[in-house]
């Protein structure tokens, strides 16, 4: 075993001891009410798991060990130590399709995913996908790129809007507010896009869906907000 493997696995066991060592119950009961699954989770709030990760430095092989845990904070970690440029297309296809939350998919896409070469090509690719949450991480990631990736031009943004109509008619619950998300973050983004966003979000309040008509008009009162044009 390499000194590299025995300091990961080291630093692994701290960090499992340390979140379980932090576990509270009352924390998971809440998150439940959010939509959260308290399967193996344990309660360790968002802060607290950014302060173990800044501790712990960024680092490809941990963040490998800390998913393959499954439980749910060692997870939210992983996105956040994982080193994007060691991210290969295989680990993001396989990590997808073990999302069980919305924000284990948020986290992931937003700390992580959106920051890899294969982003553009992975919103696309899942926002066609039937799952629940895999569907969720394409608009997510579109939603985080509008914000993230600040060398990306208005025509590269403006493509996603084809794709976040298409899907406007999904009902599921965690799939039209990822969809609303990517909308209006784009519209925000610009002036330009703010008027194309619109130009999207009128043509989805005309499909014949309950979701769409809550998507477009929720997209279109921020986006026609008077603190928005300020």
């Amino acid at each position: 075993m390499s000194t590299r493997t025995r300091n990961d696995d080291s630093c692994y066991n701290s960090i499992l001891k340390q979140l379980r060592s932090m576990s509270n119950p009352e924390n998971v009961k809440g998150m439940a009410r959010y939509g959260i699954s308290s399967e193996n989770t344990l309660g360790v709030s968002i802060p607290a798991l950014r302060k173990i990760a800044k501790e712990s430095g960024k680092n490809h092989e941990l963040a490998q060990q800390l998913w393959k845990s499954g439980i749910h904070e060692a997870r939210l970690l992983a996105a956040f130590t994982d080193e994007p440029s060691k991210v290969k297309e295989e680990q993001m296809d396989s990590w997808v399709k073990e999302f069980d939350s919305w924000d284990i998919c948020d986290q992931v896409c937003s700390n992580l995913f959106d920051k890899t070469p294969y982003a553009y090509a992975k919103a696309s690719e899942w926002s066609s996908e039937k799952g629940e949450f895999v569907k969720r991480a394409g608009f997510v990631l579109m939603a985080a790129l509008v914000v993230h990736d600040k060398q990306a031009t208005d025509e590269k943004l403006e493509k996603f809007l084809p794709t976040i109509k298409r899907e406007a008619t999904d009902e599921r619950n965690f799939v039209r507010k990822a969809v609303n998300w990517a909308l209006r973050q784009i519209g925000k983004k610009n002036t330009y896009l703010q008027k194309e966003a619109l130009k999207t979000a009128r043509e989805i309040l005309q499909l014949d869906s309950k979701s769409a008509r809550w998507i477009a008009n929720d997209a279109i009162r921020e986006l026609e907000s008077k603190q928005l044009k300020k």
